[in-house]
């Protein structure tokens, strides 16, 4: 990626809007906007997962900084307070780059004075470094700190209160910060012996307008246990470590190179040549962000859906892994993530999302256990792996099959007169079109859902393919049955004959809904698809016409009863009234494109609907990364998660594949 240049830094609305993220695979992160004031509640330098992927807390805010040459004073961070941006130290910046770390660059003093500003984290640590090198400068100058500390859930925001006492400490070049007695305590460490002053106090109002957008509180108070001073001589480090691990941090000059060298392997393990810079090298290092991988430390091997709010969500983890991990080449990891999930399923039932609170799993959903057949018949065919998959996920597949078939949760129930499946019940939202106010179900889709009727009939294929596989003890045959009935049944249930596309919903009185949606598009997308031939082209062709935009598709056709274009500004209920009624989502492009590969055959033209994605996509909101959805109409503003995974999955996963 080219970097970010001063026309977009210096101007207050263009950097605000932009964020940065690194994370640390255990579910940890930093993340701000370029300007360097935080616009979220979810900002920080340091949110470690203190029960890996969970427990998620924002301990080290933010750094004010403060350069001195001469006797001229220049500060470089920037805060939002009530009626005032203050300091502006953006107007500084004169470059960023998001790799290999996020890099900012201030030009200050006429020019003559270039200070480089690197962040990164210690891949599986709770672990942040922070580094200065002054690159230019006609003299030494004096470089000052003030670390600002929360200790808060990162979903909640920070008030003063007397509890927290901020208990500071010294020894060597280590200061020790502990909110409250009984606080995970914080660790600055200094590479250089910066003195540290002590001069504890509070710092009021900084403002999040992007919580105040969502309708939320959004002032936030931040406490400074005192200061680092030293002088900084040009082509000189000075890297401040923020952790919450109680070992000794990983020299700077040692953790930077480790953390170039992560970087490189994975480019090289998907298939680029060392150093590669292109648009898919990094999606390459956008789709690592969301792996947490195999580790003593961690619950479970996983995949984040989304930064900044979101934990691991089953739907959302099988829907990402083919483009997370085997698009990459990380088929080990792959296989650690299914292993992880299988031990999950329920009832036949995959977890729709593991709480924050790590107490337990929800299992409301009806397309997920659908999702990780597909995703384990992909790595089977990625990998080769078919013994892991024969003996391990077999039984596994078979339990989910036969619980649909028999009937599980939620009335989710094979109709065996047409072997469709039935879902839903008052009150509950199952399918992808999640949204919900209070009982108020949005987009409640109860009956026979087309996608996943699409997905079910590729459950079968697939568990038919490994049965046949496995040999001894399964019979693919039920399966092959099955699926022959549910082909059949599909499309006499779901062709739509006056538009020549399918209904979205076969209602539980057995009457269609016509409501124009982009769940159709799986039916032809799908590896084992129910719909093929002119009926498959003619599905394609009026989604197409209908839902597609530069960044994907829309959840809702345009003019259609409850179409909503615009997502927020406003309160939980407003946006999530949008949230699947017209709002655009980015990962629908990835079965969108493999629908139109196979009844055109057109690889440009299919590239071609990548284009706004990998150029505009990636520098307008989440820098190197792409969000969880647009609005539906221009400007086709970002909005939601900065980072999403089935956004980046899907797009590497297409673009893998139309690059082969």
């Amino acid at each position: 990626m080219n970097p970010i240049q001063p026309e977009v830094l210096q101007s207050w609305d263009d950097c605000v809007r932009r964020e940065w993220l690194v994370t640390n695979g255990l579910g940890g992160y930093a993340s701000s906007t370029l300007s360097g004031a935080h616009s979220r509640r979810y900002h920080g330098l340091l949110i470690p997962a203190f029960s890996p992927p969970l427990g998620r807390a924002v301990v080290l805010s933010k750094i004010e900084e403060e350069v001195r040459v001469e006797d001229q004073l220049y500060l470089l961070s920037s805060n939002k307070y009530p009626s005032v941006v203050q300091p502006q130290g953006y107007r500084h910046l004169g470059q960023f780059c998001a790799t290999p770390v996020p890099t900012f660059t201030y030009v200050f003093h006429e020019g003559t004075v270039v200070l480089e500003k690197r962040i990164w984290m210690a891949y599986g640590q709770n672990t942040v470094y922070i580094q200065y090198t002054l690159v230019k400068s006609p003299e030494p100058v004096k470089l000052g700190l003030l670390p600002l500390i929360a200790y808060k859930d990162y979903h909640t925001e920070q008030h003063r209160w007397d509890g927290f006492t901020g208990d500071t400490s010294i020894s060597d070049n280590v200061v020790k910060i502990v909110a409250y007695e009984t606080a995970n305590p914080l660790y600055l460490h200094s590479s250089e012996r910066y003195p540290f002053t002590q001069n504890a106090g509070w710092f009021y109002n900084f403002e999040h307008f992007r919580e105040q957008d969502r309708g939320l509180d959004f002032t936030e108070d931040l406490y400074s246990p005192g200061r680092f001073d030293g002088t900084l001589a040009v082509g000189a480090t000075f890297t401040l470590i923020g952790t919450v691990d109680p070992a000794p941090p990983t020299a700077p000059k040692e953790a930077y190179a480790s953390e170039v060298k992560r970087q490189d392997v994975l480019i090289t393990t998907a298939g680029m040549k060392s150093g590669d810079t292109s648009v898919r090298a990094s999606l390459v290092r956008a789709a690592d962000q969301f792996l947490v991988l195999k580790s003593e430390k961690v619950l479970r091997a996983t995949i984040i859906a989304g930064y900044h709010w979101f934990t691991d969500w089953g739907r959302d983890t099988m829907i990402s892994l083919p483009g997370l991990c085997l698009a990459t080449g990380r088929t080990s990891v792959a296989r650690d993530i299914l292993e992880s999930f299988s031990k999950a399923v329920k009832d036949g039932l995959l977890p729709n999302r593991f709480t924050d609170s790590g107490d337990g799993a929800e299992y409301n959903t009806v397309d997920a256990s659908l999702w990780f057949v597909h995703a384990v018949y992909q790595y089977a065919v990625a990998s080769d792996d078919w013994d892991f998959v024969t003996v391990e996920m077999l039984p596994v597949l078979v339990n989910i099959i036969s619980s649909y078939v028999n009937g599980t949760d939620y009335s989710i129930k094979v109709d065996p007169e047409d072997g469709l499946v039935f879902a839903g019940q008052p009150g509950v939202q199952l399918t992808w079109m999640d949204a919900k106010v209070g009982d108020w179900v949005i987009t409640p889709r109860t009956g026979k859902p087309v996608e996943i009727n699409a997905l079910w009939y590729n459950a079968l294929c697939s568990t038919a393919a490994i049965a046949n596989r496995a040999g001894k003890g399964y019979s693919a045959a039920e399966f092959e049955q099955r699926a022959a009935q549910v082909k059949t049944s599909f499309v006499k249930a779901f062709w739509n004959p006056a538009t020549k596309s399918l209904f979205d919903v076969i209602g539980p009185d057995g009457r269609p809904d016509g409501t124009v949606r982009p769940n159709q598009i799986f039916a032809v997308s799908l590896p084992f698809a129910p719909l093929d031939g002119d009926k498959a082209k003619a599905v394609v062709d009026y989604v197409g016409q209908t839902l597609v935009t530069p960044f994907g598709l829309k959840t809702l056709a345009a003019g259609s009863p409850g179409y909503c274009p615009t997502y927020g500004p406003g309160n939980q209920s407003v946006r999530d009234e949008a949230y699947h009624q017209g709002t655009v989502w980015p990962w629908l492009i990835g079965p969108y494109i493999d629908a139109h590969l196979k009844v055109y055959y057109d690889k440009a033209a299919a590239r071609k609907l990548l284009d706004p994605l990998l150029s505009d996509g990636l520098i307008q909101y989440g820098i190197g990364t792409l969000n969880e959805i647009f609005d539906a109409g221009e400007p086709y503003a970002p909005n939601g998660c900065i980072a999403q995974a089935w956004s980046v999955a899907e797009v590497l996963r297409v673009l893998t594949v139309l690059s082969v």
